[in-house]
């Protein structure tokens, strides 16, 4: 019988099919966005018209938004890791890797989750069924970027390299959801709208600094990506996520990373035109195997039930 303070079943799964969905179509806005507008720029005007917002909602809706140093500080952690590292690595990625693919690499993030969640939170170790998973996604990565690996065209090199710094952004948006759930907060939304401020201001310096923010073109379609990807990605994915992460073991959640590549595959193939070919296919097959060969293995539990927060010790 379901505690008192876990959340009904039918919310976890309305919160699951908003990430999986809506996070699934943010490649394509993300793509289209970086198009004309510098990714820093644009992750930084996202973040913060997002975060700005959220926050004075919660603070008309009497949610707590005041927070000790040493939260605020967790906050912005968390948030640089997630929208910076994550979210920013992949906008600039996919000004060179099509956005199906780019969703397909990410689709690695389960495989961190796994190694940093035993590693941080301590609730479990790898199995003999992890680690072959493990293997087998490291197998489906390859075979991802094999063209790239194997082709001497600049474009190509570019790709290759920019793959591997998508597998980066799938590390740091792992470590940063892990530590969100190690640190998580009494108003996940009041600290999910801290979160997207810190990462929109932290996107916002580093534009400053790096980017050339001056004579971009503010086109109808670029404002149109970006607006979808503030409601729809920030105000409604991100905290769902986030959400989830309180109340959903890592493993569980981490899920939306081999539900995302294929609705990204679609679109940017119906829209994009994006290619799909046998190694794309295959790859994808093979790393989707790998995250449900990781995800769905029983693992051993490190503490005592008693010991766990109260979800995760009723089970699934």
């Amino acid at each position: 019988m379901p505690s008192a303070t876990s959340p009904g079943r039918w919310k976890v799964i309305v919160a699951f099919g908003l990430v999986y969905v809506f996070w699934g179509s943010t490649y394509l806005a993300i793509g289209i966005a970086v198009e004309h507008i510098p990714p820093a720029l644009m992750c930084a005007t996202r973040f913060t018209i997002a975060g700005v917002v959220m926050l004075a909602w919660c603070a008309l809706t009497g949610r707590r938004i005041r927070h000790s140093p040493r939260d605020l500080f967790h906050m912005a952690v968390v948030g640089i890791l997630l929208l910076m590292g994550g979210n920013l690595t992949l906008s600039y990625a996919e000004r060179i890797v099509p956005t199906g693919l780019s969703a397909l690499l990410i689709a690695i993030t389960p495989l961190w989750f796994l190694v940093l969640d035993s590693l941080i939170l301590g609730d479990h170790h790898i199995s003999r069924r992890g680690k072959i998973g493990l293997l087998l996604g490291i197998l489906g990565i390859v075979v991802l970027i094999w063209p790239e690996l194997t082709t001497p065209a600049s474009i190509g090199r570019r790709e290759l390299w920019w793959s591997i710094a998508l597998l980066g952004g799938s590390f740091t948006w792992a470590l940063g959801s892990v530590l969100s759930k190690k640190w998580q907060n009494a108003d996940p939304f009041s600290a999910t709208a801290w979160q997207v401020v810190f990462a929109g201001l932290a996107n916002l310096l580093f534009a400053l600094l790096f980017e050339r923010v001056s004579g971009v073109q503010w086109t109808a379609r670029g404002i149109g990506a970006m607006l979808y990807l503030v409601v729809c990605g920030s105000w409604i994915g991100y905290t769902a996520y986030i959400w989830l992460l309180q109340h959903v073991p890592t493993s569980k959640v981490a899920t939306y990373a081999y539900v995302n590549p294929v609705v990204a595959v679609f679109l940017g193939w119906l829209v994009l035109h994006e290619r799909i070919d046998h190694f794309i296919v295959l790859g994808t097959a093979v790393v989707v195997a790998s995250v449900v060969l990781v995800t769905s293995a029983k693992v051993k539990q490190r503490t005592a039930a008693a010991e766990l927060p109260v979800v995760e010790a009723a089970g699934d």
